[in-house]
């Protein structure tokens, strides 16, 4: 998968516009938000637009091209987009301890960090994949304990990470087992 296709699948994922009270994030279009970007007008946000703000502040911002396998880039990518930059990288670095490494959990993909990925890109990218998805469900779960109206998007949640697993075929790397 090339960087531009995981930023157009996470798009579909993400929809339209939309102002839901609810949502943190707000005026939201394509998953870009006004909180995000309050010097932006989010409603007439174009996709070409969106598609430069996704490669630029969270691809590129990011390093993941230095990513070894594309399917663990674009998961990471999806879940920067879904929780911030920060807090997909804090969700690598815990799947990544709960694999066996040692990195601090500091939300920065430096070097230890993309060193230890490309370990496991390379060893198991499907292991590194599921246990991603295993920490941001629980900060998921984080969120909506501290906020429990939160639960109205969980099921979206949960759909978004079963989806774009089969999205992918069978798994990152193509390494089934």
């Amino acid at each position: 998968m090339t960087k531009y296709e995981a930023i157009i699948r996470t798009i579909g994922y993400e929809g339209g516009y939309v102002n839901d009270p609810r949502d943190p994030g707000g005026e939201t279009k394509f998953g870009i938000s006004k909180r995000a970007y309050p010097g932006l007008d989010v409603a007439a946000l174009t996709m070409g637009e969106a598609i430069e703000i996704y490669a630029r502040d969270y691809w590129d911002h990011l390093r993941l091209d230095d990513v070894a396998d594309a399917g663990v880039a674009a998961e990471i990518f999806d879940t920067a987009v879904n929780m911030g930059r920060a807090a997909a990288v804090v969700c690598l670095q815990e799947a990544l301890n709960f694999l066996g490494e040692a990195l601090d959990e500091d939300g920065d993909l430096g070097p230890q960090t993309l060193r230890a990925c490309n370990w496991w890109c390379s060893k198991d990218a499907l292991a590194l994949c599921k246990a991603l998805n295993g920490f941001q469900f629980r900060r998921y779960v984080e969120i909506t304990r501290a906020k429990p109206g939160m639960n109205v998007f969980s099921r979206g949640w949960m759909k978004r990470i079963q989806e774009y697993h089969e999205a992918q075929g069978s798994a990152p790397g193509g390494n089934d087992g």
